[in-house]
């Protein structure tokens, strides 16, 4: 088998787009993420926004292994990946709230189906089965893709300690997004416009 090192500079975008699938090998660690580093990255985040801001952010060092260039093993930086997937999960739950309770109900529909499909994974029309962008270990795959991308209510109980911290990072970001954009009319579309921009602005070396 020959191996090549291929280094390049990637947008979050650029990582998600082109059907490309990402995978945690069975044995990698478990979500292991907690406030201090939720706190750190939404700081990052909240920087990019501000008046005359760093146009993007460097999150470090991906190191993938693929033999496809379709799908891909990451051998380091799927803490990063995860909670990036996390926070995006949140907001669409944010953006599910909002249709609930009729803000925006039809336009947050649209926006929360098409964010959906480019960051988190698509539904095929025939069976109707998520295929998600990301695939975590064998700890934490099951309760991420039962879920939290199916966006139903979390549950508490009999959860590995990993699952507790992958829990508990969603709501943590839903809470951040919540004090961010209010529920207002305009809510809705404040929020897409930040997703849009953020997969911009967060760029890695892979």
């Amino acid at each position: 088998m020959t191996m090549n090192f291929n280094t390049t500079n990637s947008t979050f975008r650029q990582l998600l787009g082109n059907g490309l699938r990402y995978s945690v090998p069975p044995f990698q660690r478990d979500y292991s993420w907690s406030d201090l580093e939720w706190e750190e990255l939404w700081q990052d985040i909240e920087a990019l926004f501000i008046e005359d801001a760093e146009s993007a952010h460097y999150m470090g060092y991906l190191v993938l292994q693929t033999t496809n260039n379709k799908q891909f093993d990451i051998i380091d930086g799927q803490q990063r990946l995860t909670t990036l997937s996390i926070l995006i999960l949140a907001g669409l739950s944010f953006l599910k709230d909002m249709v609930s309770n009729s803000v925006d109900a039809d336009r947050n529909g649209q926006r929360l189906h098409q964010l959906k499909n480019d960051y988190i994974g698509y539904t095929d029309p025939v069976t109707l089965i998520e295929t998600p962008i990301l695939k975590l270990n064998r700890h934490n795959d099951k309760y991420y893709r039962n879920h939290l991308i199916t966006l139903d209510k979390l549950p508490q109980r009999g959860l590995h300690a990993s699952e507790h911290r992958i829990r508990k990072a969603f709501d943590w970001f839903k809470n951040k997004i919540k004090q961010k954009f209010g529920m207002e009319t305009s809510s809705g579309q404040n929020f897409a416009q930040f997703l849009d921009d953020l997969v911009d602005k967060l760029f890695f070396t892979v």
